[in-house]
């Protein structure tokens, strides 16, 4: 379907056919019934299928697999967990060094499973490098975080500094001050990775369903406008879609991010820029911002967008000119000589943002729920490790994946922490995102004098507290 092409550059990109899987036409009955072909829902289909293939399991996809966040992404497979750092607080060190490899090995992990089923994503394991630049204040607010990093019990093979100099032989930006590099994250073309797993999954015996919205679902059913599914298991894996399926919209607020693509760029161009290992990078400011090297030479370059009010989701991703020039500021800041390149995609899409920032993994025996979800903009590894996890809980294990701090086993879904009501939502995202863009812009101007920059990060600091 050509529509489905405009959704990103990567759904543009695809060597492939976006003809439509049939919808479902009649009740059926099934094991377990997943809502949603992202990247979530696929990979509990996976591990399901690959350690019990006796299982009965149908996919419901609302349009086609990939039209949600799991095409749309910035394509960086990280190998962690948003709010990592106090979800294993409470831990001893043994048990912190446990669950942080688990995370870093979410990267590889995708590789083995990449190599076993013969998908092709552009899969580059590079490494991120977070920069500072365009201002001095980056560099202080990216050591200190550094510090965090190794106080939680990571170490110099995990995270280290680089001098602006050693930053020179990856990345070259502007007004660079240094940066930390991670060798635990990859890049990846995500429209690639999701279409592959649906025909994975598709030839492991799993039913997907397209076009095919599920408007209610209780314990053991799921209801479509033409039919319904009778099962054990109900995994609704919509992330930021949850608003759709109430009560689910109570614990995940939609957000959207926004990202643009240039033309392919002359290898002159990526001789000034670097990236030639497939390195995902960022700044470090608070504007959230993402970029790769594509494998046909294009920069991508995306920042966190806005919250509607009530939970509204985005459905038009046609950025407005303001919307595309912010993105080509922000990285023209960092790559002067791409200020005036041509952009030839932008697009966007809504992810999910849990409370406190607290990504889940519950499984709620009692009704038959298993529920991931609350990624917070870095699901693209995130999934595959919710995915193993959600496996392990409905076939009954208990090993390393369900005994994490972010998975709640046998657990109502109300267990987890809600939203507070409008308008207290709507007031308080757009808050805290104004005193990122204030900070943003006092400490981009080097005329700013010391106090009001002291003031416009202590504010930026008191709102992002309110965040956790």
């Amino acid at each position: 379907m050509q529509a489905w092409r405009t959704i990103s550059l990567w759904m543009d990109q695809l060597d492939e056919p976006l003809d439509a899987r049939p919808s479902l036409a009649q009740d059926i009955d099934v094991d377990v019934c997943i809502i949603g072909a992202g990247y979530t829902g696929l990979w509990t289909a996976y591990y399901l299928k690959r350690q019990a293939p006796h299982l009965r399991i149908a996919i419901l996809e609302a349009n086609t697999a990939g039209f949600g966040a799991s095409g749309r992404n910035g394509g960086w497979l990280m190998g962690n967990l948003l709010g990592e750092d106090r979800l294993l607080a409470t831990l001893s060190p043994l048990q912190r060094r446990d669950s942080i490899d688990l995370l870093h090995d979410i990267p590889d992990e995708v590789q083995r499973v990449l190599q076993r089923e013969g998908i092709d994503c552009d899969y580059r394991k590079g490494g991120v490098i977070y920069c500072a630049a365009r201002y001095p204040e980056q560099e202080r607010s990216l050591r200190a975080y550094l510090d965090d990093l190794y106080r939680q019990g990571m170490n110099e093979d995990d995270y280290r500094w680089l001098t602006p100099e050693a930053l020179a032989g990856q990345l070259r930006v502007s007004n660079a001050y240094g940066a930390i590099f991670s060798p635990h994250v990859a890049t990846i073309q995500p429209a690639k990775l999701v279409r592959g797993l649906a025909r994975v999954v598709e030839g492991l015996g799993v039913a997907i369903y397209e076009n095919t919205p599920a408007l209610d679902w209780q314990s053991g059913e799921v209801r479509s406008a033409q039919a319904k599914v009778r099962c054990q298991w109900v995994v609704p894996a919509v992330e930021g879609y949850a608003a759709s399926l109430p009560p689910l919209g109570r614990h995940q607020l939609p957000v959207q991010s926004l990202l643009v693509a240039t033309e392919p760029l002359p290898d002159s161009a990526w001789e000034q820029i670097g990236l030639s290992q497939g390195q995902a990078f960022s700044e470090g400011s608070r504007q959230v911002t993402y970029g790769q090297r594509t494998l046909d030479n294009r920069l991508v370059f995306g920042a966190r967008g806005g919250y509607r009010f009530g939970g509204r989701l985005r459905e038009d991703f046609n950025l407005t000119d303001a919307e595309i020039e912010l993105r080509r500021y922000l990285f023209g800041e960092l790559f002067p000589h791409l200020k005036h390149v041509r952009i030839t995609h932008s697009w966007g899409g809504n992810l999910g943002m849990a409370r406190r920032f607290r990504p889940h993994m519950l499984c709620d025996r009692q009704r038959g729920l298993a529920l991931s979800g609350g990624y917070g903009g870095e699901g693209v590894g995130a999934t595959n490790l919710g995915g193993r996890t959600l496996a392990a809980l409905i076939l009954g294990q208990q090993n390393v994946l369900t005994a994490q701090p972010w998975v709640h086993d046998n657990r109502p879904l109300s267990s987890l922490a809600s939203w507070p009501p409008e308008p207290c939502r709507w007031l308080g995202y757009n808050a805290i995102i104004r005193s990122f863009v204030h900070e943003d812009r006092v400490l981009a101007d080097p005329a700013s004098p010391a106090w009001r920059r002291n003031l416009a990060s202590g504010l930026a600091d008191f709102m992002e507290g309110f965040m956790h």
